[in-house]
């Protein structure tokens, strides 16, 4: 399964370990992504989403139906795996 939050796309990035005689390797960094069942009560049903922790503060405060349209509004595909297009 891809490592992409489903609200905002963030997505691993590359970097280096960096030692301490400054020899410079190859690793990722990752996102720190949660799997979160929220209810919609605008809709009435509950959707499962992989969603970053940063997304899942900014639920919190906007509440998820007024997320997903500022996100709409934007511009922003939104895709969930299962349901395409909320």
């Amino acid at each position: 399964m891809p490592k992409v939050c489903d609200l905002t796309g963030k997505k691993p990035i590359t970097g280096n370990h960096v030692s301490h005689s400054n020899r410079k390797t190859k690793r990722r960094f990752l996102p720190n992504l949660q799997t979160k069942k929220f209810f919609m009560p605008e809709t009435g049903e509950w959707i499962t989403l992989k969603v970053s922790a940063s997304a899942i503060r900014t639920i919190s405060k906007l509440g998820l139906y007024s997320y997903i349209k500022k996100l709409e509004k934007k511009g922003e595909i939104i895709y969930n795996g299962d349901e395409a297009g909320m």
